[in-house]
């Protein structure tokens, strides 16, 4: 065999390595698709309950959607991140901003670029770092995400107050 060839393969079997070392993998195994915004999704609100579609959340990994109360209309975020489902207050209060990319482990505000822990949701960097994005706790029944209004309400107030 010719040594030009030997080397040419050992450079393209290298160069594979390379490529495939600096793909971002997380720890589910599946490569991030990151930045991924937010799919606006439709809510269902029934009494005191709000629910969403898991298999919303697992084909858009990343979604916001609206609940009205008697009093407001209050923004939500859903994202699958780490092979976890987190369900969280979806605004940037001194920014006035609704709507946040997932970005690798990171939530980014999409109009002032504040940087917020994705597991956490406490702030990472920018401007709006004092309004961690509050969790609202949900249980998983029939296919839907289900939470108590009460619960998404109180996440919405712990959010706009500063921190």
């Amino acid at each position: 065999m010719n040594i030009k060839l030997i080397g040419m393969v050992l450079l393209a079997i290298a160069v594979s390595l390379v490529a495939a070392g600096c793909t971002d993998i997380g720890s589910s195994g599946k490569a991030n698709a990151s930045p991924v915004k937010a799919t606006w999704i439709t809510a269902e609100v029934s009494a005191d309950q709000v629910s969403i579609p898991v298999s919303s959340v697992e084909e858009n990994t990343n979604v916001h959607f609206n609940v009205n109360t008697d009093s407001e209309e209050i923004a939500v975020m859903a994202y699958q991140f780490n092979d976890e489902i987190f369900v969280r207050s979806n605004v940037c209060p001194p920014c006035g901003s609704i709507g946040f990319t997932l970005e690798k482990d990171t939530l980014v505000c999409d109009s002032c670029g504040t940087v917020f822990d994705a597991a956490t949701g406490t702030g990472v960097e920018g401007g709006c770092v004092s309004f961690p994005k509050e969790s609202i706790p949900y249980t998983v029944s029939d296919g839907n995400i289900v939470m108590k209004l009460d619960d998404v309400v109180a996440a919405h107030e712990k959010t706009v107050e500063i921190n």
